[in-house]
Parts: C-alpha cells; structure tokens; sequence
C-alpha cells in the first residue's frame, strides 16, 4: 500500500522565540538577530510580487514608516520570489506611485523562513505565504501573530494600534480594553488577595466598574 507523507510546517505561537534564520533580501545577505538589534521588529509575508492587493499593502507599510520608527520598529517583509523579481516590482512601484519600498524583503524562493514561521497553509495555498504579521520583541520573543488569507488586505491602523498597545502594556504593567487606542484609559491589574480588594474597593483614584474592573488614565508623550 502507497504510504503518503504530508510535510508538517512549524507554527510558532505567542511567547515562543522568534526563530532565527539567515536569508537573502533586498538590502543584501541577513541574519535576522543581528537585523533585529534589539529593536521591536514587524516580520510579514505576501503571497507574490506584482500582484494588486500585495502592491497595496507593501506600499501600506512604506507611507507609515515614520510611525513605525516612532514606535523604534523595523519593517521586513516576505515573499516566495526571487531577489530579481523582488527588486523589479520595488522599482516599478516606485516609477508608478512614488511609493519606494525601501525596508528589507526577504527573497524565500526556497521556502526556508515561511515553513520556520507557518506561513505556509497549504488549505490556502503549498506555494504561496498567507499574509502573516509577527510582533517580535527587543528580547526577540513572538508577542502577537496575525494571518490573513490571500484575498484579503490587512489593516494597518490595526497593525500600528497592535504594536503601541503591546510597547504600553509592557511599559506601564497594564492591561489594554476593547478598541484601546493612544489617550484611552487603561485598565489596572485585578486585586489578587483579600486585603488588595479592599484597597480597591476604597480607592478613588481610579474609574471602578467593579473591584476587578477598574480604568485609569495614562500620561503617554
């Protein structure tokens, strides 16, 4: 009897560390932790060149720059092309709209980085990256995923709101409600005895729902 083999692609899931890899790209041969350097990083695969919905995306990703190192962010993008197919479609990007992809994409014409990092769902497609977002951290920690298919465009609003909530979480040890965005208040970590309660009860400090749900404001620059 014919035995059948189905090639298992990694998943790497929220807390993990962000797999290292070396790779070709269009700012030349990378090691992805040296690229890192500390800083927060956006890794995300399209699943072709000279396609609409990933021109529209990438160029997405190139106006918002600024506000991703506001953020001391970097950008790297991904996709099964070549290197020469990579470098075409940046310059013919460039003469058409004035957009100029100037951040690293990483040329995964053997399929190296997109099976380390699950990007390829072959429900979806065996050839073609689904469109992934991994938040990697200055620790080089996976903190928050995404996946989109092939025929829909992410938000990058989302995608900016994603990575502040995660950087002010971190910072001020608070939680973040639904459709948090700059200026919200934040939420205060629950009491977790009974002498804590009690505090939080009499405290009016903050906005109380509750004892276990109560908001404040945050100074943020």
């Amino acid at each position: 009897m014919e035995t059948i083999t189905q090639e298992v692609h990694s998943m790497p899931r929220i807390g993990d560390d962000a797999p290292d890899f070396e790779a070709t790209t269009t700012h030349g041969n990378m090691k992805f932790s040296e690229f890192a350097d500390s800083k927060w990083v956006i890794l995300f695969s399209h699943p072709a060149d000279f396609t609409p919905v990933c021109t529209t995306e990438l160029s997405g990703f190139a106006q918002r720059k600024n506000d991703f190192e506001a953020l001391k962010t970097k950008l790297i993008g991904l996709s099964i092309d070549s290197i020469h197919s990579h470098l075409a479609w940046v310059n013919n990007v460039h003469e058409k709209t004035d957009v100029y992809l100037d951040f690293p994409i990483i040329a995964d014409i053997d399929m190296k980085v997109a099976k380390l990092y699950g990007m390829l769902q072959p429900n979806e497609s065996e050839t073609a990256a689904v469109r992934a977002v991994f938040f990697i951290d200055p620790y080089q920690k996976i903190r928050l995923i995404m996946y989109y298919p092939l025929n829909v465009g992410r938000n990058m609003d989302e995608i900016l709101r994603a990575l502040e909530a995660l950087q002010v979480s971190d910072e001020h040890k608070v939680a973040l409600p639904l459709n948090w965005k700059k200026g919200d208040k934040v939420i205060v970590p629950p009491p977790k005895t009974l002498q804590q309660m009690e505090h939080r009860i009499k405290d009016t400090s903050c906005e109380k729902i509750d004892f276990y749900l109560a908001k404040k404001d945050l100074k943020l620059e």
